[in-house]
């Protein structure tokens, strides 16, 4: 069994510690908490199972590293926070350890990351014979693993795209809806997310993954932004009021240029409530989807929706980038230390779990 420490107990953090119950090859070992109310509480409590676990959390983290953990999901966030999310990684592959996070956007495509947060990592990885493997949903599987397995699937593939439409009202991560993002916010606050250049920032290192595997040169990435008003003031259940006149939806492209067109695009379109921009692309139903839509012959769509936690959407995008994760330890556990990215680590069945709980 690889002994798994779970730093976090998020949104992530409570898909993680489940994800790594059920995982036949892991055995919890650790819960890290920053929350003094979290301190001593068990894990089970804390993941929303209905068991305890027998896993205090504890925010003592030299003495859980001390332990020598052979794997740890970070699942901290990194969004507003990078310097000390690579500190914290940092140290925990020097530990030693196997690590998997989707916190830090600039390592999901490694081989093109800022030195900044490229060589620490190396160092770190050097220094204690650990590794990294940074991914998620979107940017993840949703522009990187799964529209490459849907290329293959034609004859001729003439452009990609891949689309994340959700309603926000569902998160609950309000400082980042708000703030990062802008909704609710004045139509001329300038949110970090939507600034020139953060986009490509966060989404380019998947555009660049995706050519890399199709062995395609890439001549640019370009950006594209579009912001609507709240029509109506909205309440919403997890943030409260939206008001009339405020952000109420985004929609944004990331573009890859191949031959002087946009051939591979990550798109956003993203709501605080239905309402708002009734004219842009819609889910299926619900909150929220992941769609990937292949032109070319024959055109192929596929869409995946994923609910967790009572139905929520963005719960179940969480535990499908935490299954990716998760899954991957095992993997990385066996091959040779190092930094990876979703070209490198495969995607593969959910053996051994199939019926467990």
């Amino acid at each position: 069994m690889i002994s798994t420490v779970v730093w976090g107990t998020g949104n992530v953090g409570r898909a993680a510690i489940r994800a790594v119950e059920a995982h036949p090859a892991l055995k919890l070992a650790a819960v890290l908490v920053h929350d003094p109310g979290k301190v001593g509480r068990d894990a089970g409590e804390l993941a929303g199972l209905d068991q305890d676990l027998g896993v205090a959390a504890t925010d003592d983290i030299d003495a859980v590293l001390a332990l020598g953990p052979r794997a740890v999901v970070y699942a901290a966030s990194g969004d507003i926070r990078p310097d000390e999310a690579l500190a914290d990684i940092g140290r925990a592959i020097r530990a030693g350890a196997v690590v998997v996070t989707p916190a830090l956007y600039p390592l999901y495509d490694q081989r093109n990351a800022p030195p900044e947060f490229r060589d620490p990592v190396l160092a770190a990885i050097e220094d204690g014979g650990g590794s990294l493997f940074v991914s998620g949903v979107d940017p993840g599987w949703g522009n990187d693993v799964l529209p490459l397995l849907i290329s293959g699937l034609g004859t001729e593939v003439d452009a990609i795209r891949c689309q994340e439409i959700f309603d926000y009202s569902t998160y609950e991560q309000e400082e980042s809806v708000r703030y990062l993002v802008g909704m609710g916010q004045p139509m001329d606050y300038e949110p970090l997310m939507l600034a020139p250049s953060i986009p490509t920032m966060v989404w380019g290192g998947q555009i660049r993954l995706m050519a890399r595997a199709l062995g395609v040169e890439l001549d640019d990435i370009r950006e594209t932004m579009d912001r609507r008003p709240l029509k109506t003031t909205v309440r919403t259940r997890t943030m409260g009021e939206f008001a009339a006149g405020t952000q109420g939806a985004v929609r944004f492209e990331v573009r890859g240029i191949v031959g002087g067109e946009p051939r591979i695009v990550i798109e956003h379109v993203t709501r605080i409530h239905p309402s708002c921009a009734p004219d842009w692309p819609t889910p299926p139903d619900g909150d929220g989807a992941h769609r990937v839509i292949i032109e070319g012959r024959p055109r192929i769509q596929v869409t995946v929706e994923a609910t967790d936690e009572g139905e929520n959407r963005s719960a179940g995008g969480n535990a499908t980038a935490v299954g990716r994760l998760v899954g991957a330890i095992d993997w990385l556990v066996d091959a040779a230390p190092g930094l990876y990215d979703a070209l490198d680590v495969p995607l593969r069945p959910a053996a051994g779990r199939l019926g467990r709980k």
